[in-house]
């Protein structure tokens, strides 16, 4: 039975956790940035998380070890492994071939702990036209006005407007993209 200070080994036996220390952390942190790209503050909260668990394994209070997790992300920062900025435009690049609004971008880009200024620039970087692509782009994905089957586009005009508003597109480009009797109509434009 676990009392909460052990925890199972290899041979099935029961082990104490080891403590925490820096290099533990580091290890940590490469270990999540070798598989992942990160802003620093998702590099925090991984590791934030991995203190609690380790120190709920140990008895000891996650908070004593707050420094050594800032300590860690402030040398990945320093070491160019973090980088807010190229997290940020390359999840713009991503969600926007996908067919993500501004909008709806921002708030995923927020979610993980970007600035707001650092995302504003990622936005402003891309090319012009970039909401149109990703509006064309979302409509296609989820089958929206010219892309649905022709006798069923009436009827589900509205439902196609109030999936590409959710989304966060204008209900001026939203209707654009609806109306467009073709896919050709849309890249005239």
């Amino acid at each position: 039975m676990r009392d909460g200070t052990d925890e199972p080994g290899r041979d099935g036996g029961l082990r104490a956790a080891r403590p925490i220390t820096p290099a533990y952390l580091e290890r940590a942190a490469l270990y999540y940035l070798e598989r992942y790209g990160a802003s620093a503050e998702m590099l925090r909260r991984v590791l934030k998380r991995r203190v609690e668990t380790r120190c709920r394994l140990r008895g000891e209070a996650p908070e004593d070890f707050s420094e050594m997790v800032e300590a860690v992300v402030a040398r990945a920062l320093g070491a160019g492994l973090v980088d807010d900025a190229a997290f940020a435009a390359a999840k713009v690049r991503s969600l926007r071939r996908r067919g993500g609004s501004a909008r709806a971008i921002g708030a995923k880009l927020a979610a993980k702990g970007v600035d707001r200024e650092v995302v504003g620039a990622a936005l402003a970087e891309e090319e012009d036209g970039g909401e149109d692509e990703a509006a064309f782009a979302y409509a296609r994905r989820r089958r929206l006005g010219p892309y649905r089957v022709p006798a069923a586009r009436a009827a589900a005009r509205e439902r196609d407007l109030a999936a590409m508003a959710r989304a966060g597109f204008a209900l001026a480009l939203a209707r654009r993209v609806i109306d467009a009797e073709t896919e050709d109509d849309l890249t005239d434009r």
